[in-house]
C-alpha cells in the first residue's frame, strides 16, 4: 500500500515486514519547491523506549508535533500502538490546530504497521510492506519484487528499494536511514 500526494513531496518512506523483523527507511531530502535544502534529514525515528519506528512525510514541524502527539498516546495506553494511532487519528482530525497539520505518519511495532493520516485515516496494510511520500510507488513497486523473488533480510530490502526509488523520484535521494525491530 502506498500514499502519495504532490502536497508531499520531498521524502520517501518505506517499511517491509518479513518474518520476525521489519524494518522502515527514509531517505533525507528535504526540498522547497524545486530547491534542494537539505540531504541528510532524519525523518525516521525510534519512540515509546525503541519499540515502534515512526516515519513521516510532510512539513518537518508537523510532523515533530505529531510525533510528540504520538508518544503522549504511546504513554498513556503503555506501548500500545492500534489505540495509539487511532486515538492520535481522533484528536488529528477534531482538534482545530492538529487538522491544519500537513503531514503523513507511517508507524510499526513488532507485530503491527499503519499509515495514519490528518483526515482521520488508519490504515493497516494487507501485507508486509507499505510507503508514503513522493516516491513511495517507486520504492513500494520495488520492495514488493524483492520480496518476491528474493530472501533479502527486510533492512536490505528497504535499501535496494529505496535506492531504486532515488533513482526515479527528483525528490528522493540516496542518504538512507534505516531503522529496524
Amino acid at each position: 500500500m502506498s500514499f502519495s500526494n504532490d502536497k508531499w513531496r520531498g521524502t520517501t518512506i518505506l517499511m517491509v515486514r518479513r518474518g520476525n523483523k521489519v524494518a522502515v527507511a527514509g531517505d533525507g531530502q528535504v526540498s522547497l519547491g524545486d530547491m534542494v535544502m537539505k540531504h541528510r534529514a532524519k525523518k525516521v525515528r525510534k519512540l515509546y523506549h525503541g519499540k515502534i519506528i515512526v516515519g513521516f512525510a510532510g512539513a518537518s514541524a508537523d510532523a515533530l508535533t505529531l510525533f510528540e502527539r504520538l508518544e503522549g498516546k504511546l504513554e498513556a495506553h503503555r506501548g500500545n500502538l492500534t489505540r495509539s494511532v487511532v486515538e492520535l487519528a481522533k484528536d488529528w482530525r477534531t482538534d482545530k490546530v492538529l487538522r491544519r497539520l500537513e503531514a503523513l505518519l507511517l508507524a510499526v511495532d513488532g507485530e503491527a504497521a499503519f499509515l495514519i493520516s490528518g483526515t482521520g485515516d488508519v490504515i493497516e496494510p494487507d501485507e508486509g510492506v507499505m510507503a508514503i511520500g513522493s516516491g513511495a510507488p517507486y520504492a513500494l513497486a520495488a520492495a514488493r519484487a524483492l520480496m518476491a523473488h528474493t530472501d533479502l533480510t527486510p533492512a536490505d530490502i528497504c535499501r535496494e528499494a529505496m535506492t531504486i526509488a532515488a533513482s526515479l523520484c527528483v525528490y528522493t535521494n540516496s542518504e538512507i536511514i534505516i531503522e529496524e525491530l
